[in-house]
Order: C-alpha cells, then structure tokens, then sequence
C-alpha cells in the first residue's frame, strides 16, 4: 500500500502528541461530587415519635382528633434560610374518636381515599437557627391539600440537641375557604379553620458545632 508523504505526516504527528495529550487531560483536576455545604442542616422526622392533632369549634362543641404522619426530611442551610424537602401526613389517618364523623370526614371532606396524602414542601426559613439550642422561626412553604396547593407560613420552635432535634408548631388551616366541603349544616356551623399543632421529634444530620 503506497502512503502519500502528507498522509505519512498526518500519521506521524497524531502518534507523537497522542500521549502528551493524555497527559496533560489526566494532570487535571477531576470534578468532585458535590458536597453539603458545611451551613446546610438535615432534619428527618420520626413518624413514630411525630404526630398531627387538630382542633375544631362548632356551634355545638368543639371536636379534637389527630393524624400520623408518613415520613419526612427537611434540608435547611443556617446561613441563607433556603429550604427543601417534604413532610407527608397521612390523610386517612384522620381520626377524632367518633365513627361516622370521622367516615363523613374522610368521605365528604378529605375524600382521603383519592387524596391519601397532606405534603407541606418549605422553601424558605425566617429567624435565626443556632446551634445545640432552642430558637424560634417561621418556615414558609406549600400546603399540598386536597390536590390543591396553599401558601402557607409556620411559627416552629424547636431545639438541636447532639444527633437529634424536637420541635412543636401551632397554626390554622382555612380549609373551607380553600375549597374543602363545609362539614357543617343548618343546625351545627363549624369554624372555617381548623388549628393544627404538630409535635415533631427525629434525626439532625451534619450539625454544626455549637
């Protein structure tokens, strides 16, 4: 086979800077996977230690019940306040101790069997988180209820102790007004919110040094 002198060349060359190339890609830095930022928090929820209890007035009587929750983690970073995660409750776990109340509730206002689920996703924390200590903040973030999504805005106070945290919120829902069925009738008018109280327990991830 008869090889031009330009191909012979080309030849050439390509096998004399073929390792140096090599080389010199191989001598640079390699892209890390990204690593948590030495502010950014992770608090993951105990549905075993965790509930939801939720209190609501009527002309008649004022009824209180609870719900459990499915799991949660919440990813905060101390220095800016952004937030991720999710918590989830679980909706069919609604209960208030009494039978048919709580299958009108389920079937009539919840219609838990095709929203089986309550997610709140945060997206921004206001007040100051320090560590190993008690602080109080306002989570900001979306409601997930009934297939529909809310704004809505937390007062948490908790505390970081070690590899653990705890934490108890108090806040209303105005779930009529957001397009819930109104349990209520002619002879018994229920409030259009319902207060929720969250007692929260579970596991602090990359905590920062007090």
């Amino acid at each position: 086979m008869n090889w031009s002198r330009g191909r012979l060349a080309t030849a050439f060359y390509f096998l004399v800077t073929a390792p140096v190339t090599l080389a010199v890609l191989s001598a640079l830095p390699q892209h890390a996977a990204p690593q948590p930022s030495a502010s950014e928090i992770v608090l993951g929820i105990d549905p075993a230690k965790s509930q939801v209890y939720w209190t609501l007035g009527s002309t008649v009587h004022t009824v209180h019940g609870s719900f459990a929750f499915k799991k949660g983690n919440l990813r905060l970073d101390t220095s800016t306040g952004k937030a991720s995660g999710e918590i989830i409750v679980d909706a069919a776990s609604g209960n208030s101790g009494n039978d048919s109340r709580d299958r009108k509730m389920h079937k009539e206002v919840l219609e838990s069997a095709r929203y089986a689920e309550v997610i709140f996703r945060p997206d921004r924390v206001e007040g100051e988180i320090p560590p190993q200590r008690a602080f109080t903040v306002n989570v900001h973030g979306l409601l997930v209820l009934h297939g529909s999504e809310h704004q809505l805005t937390v007062p948490v106070q908790a505390e970081l102790a070690g590899d653990h945290w705890t934490g108890s919120a108090k806040f209303n829902v105005p779930f009529i007004d957001w397009g819930l069925k109104n349990p209520g009738n002619f002879f018994l008018k229920v409030d259009h919110a319902v207060q929720i109280e969250l007692e929260l327990k579970g596991s602090l991830q990359n905590p920062a040094a007090p």
